[in-house]
């Protein structure tokens, strides 16, 4: 258990569309991050798909290649969680944290057939024109919205509190620099540091980078107005 004083607890941040923000000894700081970048790009998809026409191809290629940016992201997310973030709590817990943990499993389950159907759906349209192919692509993308969003509010509200009652801001560090960081080669730290920045409201941003360290503001100052120029162009019917 920890043994952190309540005067050292770090202040929990809060982006739009988060559920909670559990006090602890535990600085959640980045996996509100990725949870904010999960949720914005969802809801940017699914607007997209009812809206971009079947004819622009352009778009839809941009769409598909922001796709396996968006897929590639969640997919190293729910990996580390599963191999080693829910292990090491399901160690520590009890019963009922023990359901929360596994509940958390069958959720990734649950979303990842219906985020494959989106991909296949999304290198479907940026090859030729289908409005079938768009009108399934679109209820597939609020079924994985609303399947993510559920899972998200799940995981802030259950899970996070059990990782605040069980782990040190140590050993959280350990294990984000082990199933998180551990590997991930420069060239995705390149697309992955535009994604996550990319509509965090400013004094967020900021505060996020004074924690992250000077590294990630200075990428972000050099990759920024490429990633969002290919923003515009792959969501300029979703406004």
């Amino acid at each position: 258990m920890t043994t952190t004083t309540h005067a050292t607890w770090p202040e929990q941040l809060r982006f739009p569309g988060q559920t909670a923000a559990h006090p602890g000894p535990v600085d959640m700081t980045m996996m509100y991050v990725m949870h904010h970048g999960f949720r914005r790009d969802l809801a940017a998809f699914a607007a997209a798909a009812k809206a971009t026409p079947v004819t622009d191809r352009a778009c839809w290629q941009a769409l598909a290649e922001r796709w396996d940016l968006f897929a590639e992201v969640l997919h190293h997310h729910h990996s580390g969680e599963d191999a080693g973030l829910w292990p090491t709590l399901l160690e520590r817990t009890d019963d009922d944290g023990r359901r929360v943990l596994e509940a958390m499993e069958a959720e990734h389950h649950e979303i990842d057939p219906i985020l494959q159907a989106c991909a296949a759906g999304f290198r479907q349209l940026s090859t030729h024109a289908d409005e079938d192919a768009r009108a399934a692509l679109a209820v597939r993308l609020c079924a994985g919205k609303e399947s993510l969003a559920r899972h998200l509010q799940h995981e802030e509200t259950e899970a996070i509190a059990i990782i605040q009652q069980v782990l040190t801001n140590e050993e959280w560090e350990a294990l984000e620099e082990e199933h998180f960081r551990q590997g991930v080669p420069f060239s995705a730290v390149l697309r992955l540091v535009p994604w996550a920045a990319h509509d965090v409201p400013g004094p967020l941003r900021r505060e996020v980078f004074s924690r992250s360290g000077g590294i990630h503001r200075f990428l972000w100052r050099v990759t920024r107005r490429r990633f969002e120029r290919r923003e515009r162009l792959a969501f300029r019917y979703a406004a």
